[in-house]
């Protein structure tokens, strides 16, 4: 069996008998993790099961065997293998001497947030929720690696375990061109976090596991000062987020308000209420219960005081599988829509675009026959996919501007491209831009222009 290169690396460095067992494996590509208990037969674990890999029991010998190849164990009893994403995490006994190992396997996945493309591209601070094992760590390596490569910007990843980008001095390729600033010990991460802003001019911070008071704050000091954040913590949903006191700052933190009578009155609620008292470090969140359906938040502010408020909230589901497209539903228990707002009201939007470019485009319609050929710019292009195909008209994206029908994109995007306002108005092609972009917002614009 043919196994990649990294994978080769963390399995040479386990005891002999367990090489064997797993080099021949047909589920090797599928491999998580290793236990190696001392007094234990030697376990697998695999994506949907586990499996003893030897009915020989683990010995002090075998598990030093794995200690003397590996990296030091840090103050969080993690290791690594160097230029890797493996992690090696030890158990200790009251002498502080290791019995057992769990060899994690580390990869880098590429595509894996092709569904949240234009999250990324919105510009905002994104949190990611998740219970432990969910993939936030890779999520966040292939967003650094997107953000750096193909977005140009500044990126710096804060890596506190080496998990994100390996346990080397040189990172992993799997963040790309970001760099990546280390953390000797974990208490030390928040102030590596303001160091980052103040030493080395970022556009992006990137951080794992956000757990602390102090990395709260420093979280917050970091969104004032105008750096995006991306950052992963763990919880299962929104609402045990604002139940958390250590991190509710993260979302705006929570706070007692005593109302008036005739307020309390107006509201229909007591006199004593939660509220949110400030604005969220994090402008959007997204739930990660499972790898190929994930809940988003695109306006945490909003969200959180329908939670207060007991309001039903309107979920954002986005599904992803390799055999289908991405698939974008909105979930809730009452009538509910969304009201981003789009730059131009969609009644308005055309003709205020002819009047200021002196165009005879008033009229300017497709017929439901007619392919449209958009020029999508700062738009992901499965998202624009799921709103054609939703409403089942047939359309071309186009890298080509000079034949394309209508150019759609985000306003702060298309107001620093002068170059293309210029082309389309030479072309009299009409641009539509929206201050924020939602799948009901879009679908919208395209039953008005059709």
């Amino acid at each position: 069996m043919n196994l990649s290169n990294e994978l080769k690396k963390l399995i040479n460095n386990l005891p002999l008998f367990v090489q064997a067992h797993l080099i021949t494996h047909n589920q090797s590509q599928e491999l998580v993790e290793v236990l190696l208990d001392l007094g234990c037969r030697p376990e697998a674990r695999f994506i949907n099961e586990s499996e003893y890999l030897s009915q020989k029991l683990i010995s002090w010998q075998d598990l030093d065997y794995v200690i003397k190849r590996i990296s030091k164990f840090s103050n969080e009893n993690r290791a690594g293998i160097e230029r890797t994403l493996h992690r090696i995490s030890c158990i200790r006994n009251r002498q502080f001497l290791i019995h057992g190992l769990t060899c994690r396997v580390g990869r880098a996945i590429f595509g894996t947030i092709s569904i949240i493309r234009d999250l990324l591209e919105s510009g905002k601070s994104i949190l990611i929720l998740g219970k432990p094992g969910t993939g936030k760590t890779t999520i966040i390596r292939e967003i650094a690696r997107i953000l750096a490569d193909e977005m140009e910007k500044r990126v710096i990843v804060i890596d506190t375990s080496n998990e994100i980008a390996g346990d080397s001095d040189i990172p992993h390729f799997g963040i790309g061109r970001a760099r990546r600033m280390q953390v000797s010990t974990t208490e030390l991460q928040h102030k590596v976090m303001i160091e980052a802003v103040e030493n080395h001019t970022p556009q992006i911070i990137i951080v794992d596991e956000i757990g602390t008071e102090l990395e709260v704050l420093a979280s917050r000091m970091i969104a004032e000062k105008g750096v995006q954040l991306v950052g992963t913590t763990h919880g299962n949903c929104l609402e045990n987020l604002i139940k958390n006191p250590s991190l509710s700052d993260l979302i705006g933190g929570i706070q007692y308000v005593i109302l008036s009578d005739e307020e309390a009155k107006r509201r229909g609620t007591q006199k004593s209420i939660l509220e949110r008292k400030a604005y969220p470090a994090f402008e959007i969140v997204i739930e990660i219960n499972n790898s190929t359906s994930w809940v988003i938040h695109e306006n945490v502010k909003i969200s959180v005081d329908k939670l207060l408020r007991q309001i039903t909230t309107f979920d954002q589901i986005r599904q992803f599988n390799v055999v289908e497209n991405l698939q974008i539903k909105y979930h809730s228990n009452i009538s509910f829509k969304p009201s981003l707002p789009i730059s131009l009201s969609l009644g308005q939007n055309l003709r205020n675009w002819n009047q200021r470019n002196n165009e005879n485009y008033y009229h300017f319609k497709f017929s439901l026959s007619q392919v449209i050929k958009i020029y999508p710019y700062s738009i992901s292009s499965n998202f624009l996919r799921e709103v054609f195909n939703k409403l089942g008209l047939d359309f071309i994206l186009t890298n080509n501007i000079q034949k394309a029908h209508i150019i759609i994109g985000l306003k702060t995007h298309l107001q620093q491209n002068l170059k293309l306002k210029k082309l389309a108005k030479q072309k009299k092609i009409p641009i539509y831009s929206f201050n924020q972009l939602s799948l009901y917002q879009l679908t919208k614009f395209i039953k008005c222009i059709c």
